[in-house]
């Protein structure tokens, strides 16, 4: 089963086509273009390179964040036109849990916390633990200063991963407060872990409806600010929120 991953919550975009037996193509870019920009000459890129038509790909996964709020919508966008094109199949996945999954093997016993720059001098970040498979998050995902993360992490007493962004950007204040910081080069939400983890849904056919995904805010803000702004998108007045 082949399946075209996107990823644009963060400002590291990519995609991947990719099946049960590993990355087929992927692309990705970290600065330069939007996420708009990259995002149809990668998908072009990757078929090309694989040398698979797109009629071959089977369902769509993408990211729902949280992150950044435009490519959040870019991501979807995208995902909900080539589905409803192709009649696809399609499979919205959290971002936090996509930093998370890829690093469950460093050292297994770890509480692992995935965290992602919010902007505003805030971080969005969630809990997990290695499990069978895979990642199971521990807590509802959250959104604060780096102050209030450390003093989480501090309260734990455990020893703590924290992967990501906003992990990076808040290194020295939560290493202070007795977590390990990951790489850089685990920063970023990529769109292999969003195939990975999204194929055995694709598989047992738990799929979801394109017209179905939606973003993930965590700040309730953001989401009234979207309703309001729906109606712009067709030269009306801002929609009323259902």
């Amino acid at each position: 089963m082949l399946i075209l991953g996107i990823e644009t919550s963060t400002k590291q975009s990519s995609v991947c086509l990719g099946t049960e037996r590993g990355p087929v193509a992927s692309a990705s870019l970290g600065r330069g273009r939007s996420h708009a920009e990259f995002l149809a000459p990668a998908i072009e890129f990757c078929l090309r390179h694989a040398d698979v038509p797109l009629s071959n790909v089977a369902g769509v996964a993408v990211g729902l964040g949280p992150g950044l709020f435009t490519g959040m919508r870019v991501g979807i966008a995208t995902a909900q036109a080539l589905a409803h094109a192709r009649r696809l199949p399609v499979v919205g996945l959290n971002a936090l849990d996509l930093l998370a999954f890829p690093v469950r093997y460093v050292r297994s016993n770890r509480l692992i916390c995935a965290v992602v720059d919010a902007r505003r001098s805030e971080l969005f970040w969630a809990f997990y633990r290695p499990s069978r498979g895979g990642v199971q998050r521990v807590t509802d995902l959250r959104v604060g200063p780096p102050e209030k993360l450390a003093g989480e992490i501090e309260a734990v007493r455990e020893d703590v991963l924290c992967v990501g962004d906003g992990a990076v950007v808040a290194s020295s204040l939560l290493e202070s407060a007795g977590a390990t910081v990951a790489s850089y080069g685990n920063a970023y939400p990529n769109a292999w872990a969003l195939v990975e983890l999204a194929l055995p849904r694709f598989i047992r056919e738990e799929t979801q409806q394109p017209d179905d995904l939606r973003p993930i805010y965590v700040r309730s803000a953001d989401a009234r600010i979207s309703w309001q702004n729906r109606g712009a998108l067709f030269g009306g007045r801002p929609a009323e929120r259902p």
